[in-house]
């Protein structure tokens, strides 16, 4: 019994280890109502400024870039606020 449960603890800790290690999968364009990230591959390919824009704009915001990591894998971060910095306009009011 013991040379059972031996053998089927190496068997498993044998495929765990040898198994392929992959990071989740992140999509190229991923957000919420808070904001999101764009993947910079996509900079030459579409205009990012009116994807952050159009998604920002779902939820009556409007978008503030904040970052960028201008290589390959890297993304452009983006915050979807209420009022822009400076604005002397009163904040929206939502109705839920």
């Amino acid at each position: 019994m013991r040379l059972t449960g031996a053998a089927f603890l190496a068997a498993i800790t044998g495929v765990l280890v040898c198994g392929p290690a992959r990071a989740d999968w992140v999509p190229p364009f991923k957000g919420n109502d808070t904001g999101g990230i764009i993947s910079y591959s996509l900079v030459g390919q579409s205009d990012i400024r009116a994807l952050a824009i159009d998604h920002c704009a779902r939820y009556g915001k409007v978008v503030k870039f904040l970052g960028a990591q201008p290589h390959p894998g890297g993304y452009i971060s983006f915050a979807c606020r209420w009022v822009p910095y400076g604005a002397n306009e009163r904040p929206l009011r939502t109705r839920y």
